[in-house]
């Protein structure tokens, strides 16, 4: 009987180390429980100082994670393993998981410092009246280029960057929605168009460009331009700026074809389990000094247009990273495609980066 007595008491003792441990096990892989707020964010998205702040001022403890790719953040929280209260997708993402139920509506009670956010970036179509997401930042994507590595090269046109004399001088992002939509743009179609015939055209154009193509690539290529290991670069406007900012004598210019505006909201999945917390960081980082702050620090343009008088006058002035109206409303936004044409998208993507191998 001892020994039956003893064996229970044992098995509970290994039951509680094992629960205990998966508890925290848990918690260090990113579920939210208590006072934690976990987040999922693209990478050096956010100063951390601010993270380091918040938690100071509230007793909550952030646990962060980064993601490459809106496809790769969806297929995560899609999965349910880890318990995100706030996530950062793209317009056409956001679009998509409304649709597919994976967000909780905000209540904008919790949000008074959302007044601060420009009626200009306020109910757009991938999300009406701002039900599911608060502006985070926005942006274009254009040409990166070193005057002093080409000094009788202009670029105007997504047509500049077929010159033959550029060969091997060419960065290129690793986005599908990027690069085809440019080659789409290069021919007048609209990046967000599905025919067949049209994508197949652009296709066939970005192979003539692969002899110019120095690499595709990610985040490598900020130091590729500031070290002047490449001439030219098809980027984000951020990241053009971040690289500027390093390298005096680098450009940066919107294509006259157009080219993509995009827009990167907050939002709360459905996965959330701390909904308060989550609340209380949007509102946080809408604060005018808090997001002239962290606009500094990542270098995208800010849709907060109160925080514009706590930063620098010679960035907020700056037209290429805070284009007029007149031009923005020239570009393009991305669209939810569905799964269908996004999977066309990716797949005629794949295709070029092997055909340049």
């Amino acid at each position: 009987m001892k020994k039956l007595i003893r064996f229970f008491l044992v098995s509970a003792l290994v039951s509680g180390i094992i629960l205990y441990a998966i508890s925290s096990l848990n918690q260090s892989e990113g579920y939210s429980s208590g006072n934690t707020l976990t987040i999922f964010n693209w990478g050096d998205y956010i100063d951390m100082d601010l993270v380091k702040q918040f938690e100071k001022e509230t007793g909550i403890k952030i646990v962060y994670e980064t993601f490459d790719s809106n496809e790769a953040m969806m297929t995560k929280i899609e999965q349910g393993g880890t318990s995100y209260d706030i996530a950062v997708p793209s317009e056409y993402m956001i679009d998509k998981m409304r649709q597919e139920d994976l967000l909780i509506p905000l209540n904008h009670n919790k949000l008074p410092n959302l007044k601060y956010i420009d009626d200009r970036f306020m109910d757009l179509p991938f999300d009406p009246n701002n039900k599911y997401s608060v502006p985070y930042f926005w942006g274009t994507v254009g040409i990166t280029y070193n005057p002093t590595l080409l000094p009788n090269k202009e670029f105007n046109s997504w047509h500049d960057l077929w010159d033959p004399d550029l060969k091997n001088e060419i960065i290129l992002i690793d986005g599908a929605r990027e690069i085809i939509g440019m080659g789409l743009n290069s021919l007048g179609y609209s990046l967000n168009d599905t025919d067949p015939k049209h994508l197949a055209e652009a296709y066939n154009k970005l192979k003539k460009l692969t002899p110019n193509i120095k690499a595709i690539v990610g985040d490598e290529n900020k130091l590729l331009m500031q070290n002047n290991e490449a001439a030219v670069a098809v980027l984000w406007s951020g990241d053009a700026l971040d690289i500027m900012w390093e390298n005096e004598d680098i450009d940066y210019v919107i294509p006259e074809e157009g080219s993509n505006l995009w827009f990167d909201n907050i939002v709360i999945p459905k996965t959330a389990k701390n909904v308060e917390a989550a609340h209380q960081f949007i509102n946080f980082l809408l604060d005018p000094k808090i997001a002239a702050q962290n606009t500094e620090y990542v270098a995208y343009s800010t849709p907060n247009k109160e925080a514009l008088k706590y930063m620098d006058p010679e960035m907020v002035q700056d037209e290429r990273f805070y284009p007029s109206p007149e031009l923005t409303d020239k570009l393009e936004v991305y669209e939810n495609l569905g799964k269908k044409n996004l999977s066309i998208y990716n797949d005629l993507f794949l295709e070029f980066k092997m055909y340049r191998k």
